[in-house]
């Protein structure tokens, strides 16, 4: 079995495993270079679920425009976040690791994978299959479902059941938006971090947006990331004119959910709001967007308005309040099949 996929497991336990936690999240490069950058993008943008235009169209716009000009943009924010590796599988193998401390005696073999790039979800699932496991249990990683996001991990893992005859049983959990230890697991980010460099005038909860055309064709995601900034905004007790929800990471010309997290930032600076914390709730791990995008990019463009003061406030990552969250989500489905597989 391949080292990079999962938390390090005695032979007996490895032996004994019977059911496979299986964390995912959407991708990275291999390295912070055009080259690698170009094929992760070719594999992240041709799919259908991440773009959702006539193929032979995008074929050409994706070949001729995208491809051969952006991979060494995107190759220079990579390089500016990189730490030897990826932030973000780094962070997924801290999880995972974490996890697996937290299940160890359970029979349970935790692996990672993403949806794009490496370790891939058909190579985890061999994996898993390589040591007779029967049961999975597969967590995509983004609190808030969206077909672009958890629906591409849906895909993955119903392609790869097609070219198998023996197949285990297999649960996706959807998403956990509202769910109380996540919402408290973020609380307790925003207070853990205040306490150290105080209270903003305003705090942003910044989203990865979707095209508006996706959420008018059914795309639960918007309504979710309002429920859980409205939770948390909650949790915190803040009044409404303390608090925000934006959304970031446009990509094309089509019209995005809207408030634009850059356009937001610039009115506030512009307003005379003095300081700003920006968080993520969208993401499980920091990643380019968070780490490049929002801590770096965005600052700037709120002290270009005329803003003072702009701090992120990291992903929850390998927080102990965030393993806490992975654990009680899957802990039910383990308990449930293990007592199926005794029928």
């Amino acid at each position: 079995m391949n080292d990079a996929l999962s938390a390090p497991l005695s032979a007996a336990e490895a032996s004994s495993a019977r059911t496979v936690v299986l964390l995912v999240n959407l991708g990275t490069p291999d390295a912070p270079t055009p080259q690698a950058v170009r094929r992760f993008l070719r594999q992240f943008l041709s799919d259908p679920r991440v773009i959702e235009i006539p193929r032979l169209l995008w074929w050409l716009i994706l070949n001729l425009f995208v491809l051969p000009f952006r991979p060494k943009r995107v190759a220079h924010a990579y390089a500016s976040i990189w730490q030897g590796d990826s932030p973000m599988r780094m962070i997924l193998q801290q999880q995972v690791a974490a996890v697996s401390a937290r299940l160890q005696g359970r029979g349970v073999m935790v692996l990672s994978a993403m949806s794009y790039g490496q370790p891939s979800i058909p190579d985890a699932l061999d994996a898993a299959m390589a040591q007779g496991i029967e049961q999975v249990v597969v967590l995509p990683l983004f609190p808030q479902y969206s077909a672009t996001s958890s629906g591409a991990v849906y895909d993955a893992v119903n392609y790869w059941q097609l070219a198998r005859r023996n197949l285990p049983s297999i649960t996706l959990i959807k998403d956990y938006y509202a769910h109380p230890r996540y919402i408290g697991a973020l609380a307790e980010s925003v207070r853990r971090y205040q306490a150290v460099h105080g209270v903003p005038d305003k705090l942003l909860m910044s989203f990865h947006g979707i095209p508006i055309p996706y959420a008018e064709r059914g795309d639960p995601y918007p309504e979710r990331c309002q429920q859980t900034a409205q939770l948390l905004a909650a949790a915190l007790g803040l009044s409404p004119d303390r608090w925000a929800i934006s959304f970031q990471s446009r990509f094309g010309k089509q019209e995005w959910v809207k408030p634009y997290t850059s356009v937001l930032l610039t009115e506030w600076g512009s307003a005379g709001v003095g300081s700003v914390q920006v968080l993520s709730p969208a993401f499980s791990a920091d990643c380019l967007e968070t780490l490049e995008e929002l801590a770096v990019e965005n600052r700037d463009v709120f002290l270009a308005a005329g803003g003072k003061d702009y701090a992120y406030i990291s992903a929850l990552n390998s927080d102990a309040a965030h393993i806490d969250l992975i654990v009680d989500l899957v802990e039910p489905l383990l308990t449930s099949m293990a007592a199926i597989s005794l029928r």
